[in-house]
Formats: C-alpha cells, sequence, structure tokens
C-alpha cells in the first residue's frame, strides 16, 4: 500500500477485514473519498470537564470517575451550550501497525460552532489515533453557540487513515500549485509547509460579507437538512467602509475566503485551524477538504473555503486580504472510486460564503 491518505476503496477494505468494529452496517454515504464518518453511540455522559485519558488509561475509567450525568440519545436529546460530552462512537479500531488515523469535525459541524475531538483509549493527544490502535472511539462534544439535538447514528464528525509520508514539502506544494492551480489567487504565498488562504471582507453584490451567530436560540437539529429560518440564528454582516471587521471575543463568525480552492483527485487538504503568525484568533474548527473540492470535472470551479472565526481574549480587527489560515496537502495513496462533488450529493460544493446545510 503506497504511502498517503488512504482512499473510500481502501476504507472498505479495511472495514471487510475487521479492522473498523460497527455496531451496525455503514451507512450508504459514510465512507467520504478520503475519510470515513463516525457515528454517535446510544449514550451521552456529561462530564464536569474536558479530559485525556493519559498513557495506559481506558476513557471508560476516566469516565466512571468524571461522569455527572447519562444521556439516552434514543430519539433524540438536547446537548446544551457550554457543556462537555462524551459519546462512545458506533465505530472501533483494529488498527494493521502502518495505518495511523487523524479524526477532524464534519463541515456542518464547524458551521454549527460545535466543538468535537476524538478521543481513544490511553490518548495524550485528541483527535490522533496511534498505528496499531485496538479499541473503542469516543467523542467529545461541547456545543458553543446553538443547543443541539443529536440521536444514536448522528455524524458529527470524521475520520482520516494515513500510512507513511503524506504531507507535501514546500517545493512539492509549489510544483502542484503551478501544474494545478491550487489557489486563485494571482501570487499563491506558499511557506510554513501550507499555501495561504486570505479573508473577503469586500462581499457580494448586495455587500454581505458573513454571518455572526446569535445568542438565546432555539435548538438545531443536526439531522435536519433545510428546517430552520436563517434570520433566527445568524446576525447577517455588511461590508464597513473601510473593508475591517472587529471580531468580538468568543462570538462566533462564518466569513468566506478571498481565493477559489481546487483539490486535485490524486490529494486531499486541510485548513491549519489556527496560526499564531497571523493573529489570536481560530479559524476553520472543520479542517478537511476531500480529492474533488473545486476541482471543474466534478462541479466545483469557484469553490471557495467558508471560515469558522472565532477570537480569544481581545478585540482583533481582520482586514480585508488578509491571511487568516494556510491549506495543506497531502498525497493520496491511491485515487479514490468517487469525488467530492460527483455522485455524491456534496452540500458544498462550488460554494460561496454559505451557513451549514441546515438553514433555509
Amino acid at each position: 500500500m503506497a504511502g498517503g491518505i488512504l482512499p473510500d476503496r481502501d476504507i472498505a477494505r479495511l472495514s471487510a477485514d475487521g479492522r473498523i468494529a460497527c455496531e451496525r452496517p455503514f451507512d450508504a454515504d459514510q465512507i467520504q473519498p478520503a475519510s470515513l464518518d463516525l457515528r454517535l453511540g446510544a449514550k451521552a455522559y456529561r462530564v464536569r470537564a474536558s479530559f485525556l485519558p493519559g498513557r495506559g488509561n481506558p476513557v471508560a475509567a476516566k469516565l466512571g470517575r468524571l461522569s455527572m450525568h447519562e444521556i439516552d440519545l434514543a430519539g433524540g436529546a438536547v446537548l446544551e451550550t457550554g457543556c462537555v460530552y462524551v459519546v462512545p462512537l458506533q465505530e472501533g479500531l483494529d488498527l494493521p501497525p502502518e495505518i495511523r488515523a487523524a479524526a477532524n469535525p464534519k463541515s456542518s459541524t464547524g458551521r454549527l460552532d460545535i466543538f468535537t475531538r476524538v478521543l481513544a483509549d490511553g490518548a495524550q493527544e485528541f483527535d490522533k489515533i496511534p498505528a496499531g490502535y485496538r479499541g473503542p472511539l469516543y467523542l467529545e462534544i461541547s456545543p458553543r453557540t446553538f443547543p443541539v439535538v443529536v440521536r444514536p447514528g448522528s455524524r458529527l464528525t470524521q475520520i482520516r487513515f494515513r500510512t507513511g509520508e503524506a504531507q507535501l514539502g514546500e517545493g512539492e506544494l509549489a510544483a502542484l500549485h503551478e501544474a494545478h492551480r491550487l489557489t486563485s489567487a494571482a501570487d499563491a504565498n506558499i511557506s510554513g509547509g501550507g499555501i495561504a488562504l486570505s479573508i473577503d471582507l469586500a462581499g457580494d453584490g448586495t455587500g454581505l460579507v458573513g454571518y455572526r451567530g446569535k445568542r438565546h436560540t432555539g435548538v438545531v437539529d443536526v439531522d435536519r437538512r433545510g428546517a430552520l429560518a436563517m434570520l433566527d440564528f445568524w446576525e447577517p454582516i455588511r461590508r464597513g467602509a473601510v473593508g475591517e471587521l472587529v471580531l468580538d471575543p468568543d462570538e462566533f463568525y462564518i466569513l468566506v475566503s478571498k481565493e477559489a480552492v481546487h483539490v486535485p483527485p490524486a490529494f486531499a487538504a486541510e485548513m491549519t485551524p489556527f496560526d499564531p503568525l497571523v493573529g489570536e484568533f481560530r479559524v476553520h474548527y472543520a479542517g478537511f477538504f476531500d480529492p474533488g473540492f473545486g476541482h471543474s470535472a466534478a462541479g466545483g470551479s469557484g469553490s471557495r473555503a467558508v471560515l469558522e472565526v472565532r477570537s480569544h481574549d481581545v478585540p482583533f480587527i481582520l482586514e480585508d486580504g488578509q491571511i487568516v489560515g494556510r491549506l495543506v496537502y497531502e498525497r493520496m495513496a491511491g485515487l479514490p472510486d468517487r469525488l467530492y462533488g460527483a455522485d455524491l450529493k456534496s452540500n458544498y460544493q462550488a460554494q460561496g460564503l454559505k451557513l451549514s446545510k441546515h438553514f433555509l
């Protein structure tokens, strides 16, 4: 097996070989071109605080000590903002010694400001599963802006499987950009292991540049599409006179990149969630970009990166065209059978500024 991120067919093979344990068969659309969606199990545990199990410690043992309340998710249950929950996932792993994995929130999860991280037994880091890991998986969930309804089978996070060295070096990235135009920037900034993305505060023809999440809203059912009125949950933000936006501390914003993004079929990408070199804020909680995102042959011409942005500690001024993060590219271990946007009912292909699929 070549080094790189495993494509859909190899993920299916892992499952067939018993390397991915499931409480029930995969959903028809659960395997993505370069990742697998993970499903919530039957119960959630409200815990006092976020935690890592630490070397040699099972998550279940920590839950026994830190859990405050057990919640049955059957029929749907509300997870409140500002609280931390841990949910056993329906999928477990028995990885071969050459395969490791990493998790990341799904795009819709990030756009709802649901903070999620995967836990594994003995983990000393969130969202990272070491090569050869054998055991269960758990998801830490903390809604930040909206209370949410979840149930068994809800899919808030995804996992990628890797072998060998997958990430492109800066020279390789520059060559790939020269050949395939990874962003629409006239003078792409390639440094720090990735290609820069900047913020669009010029807006569209109506002057719309983004959205700010409202507080004290109703609940969002994560499994229902197009069920909610946008203005009940979001405040539209219009272009300012000087092309600036002041980020208020701990407010949540949906913004968009100035550049269109392209991920060729033989590659996958990930947005760095926070770059301390560009400011004290976090950008893009849900950072996986699948093969074919923005690819013309998959209907993605002009796809831009929607950015989930939150400032920390102090107000921060963003200016139009300011760099807000970097896109890191990795090789695929093989071409996927299907590309993002091609026969997958992908929600965000060819997107501009766009809220999650839950809003009208």
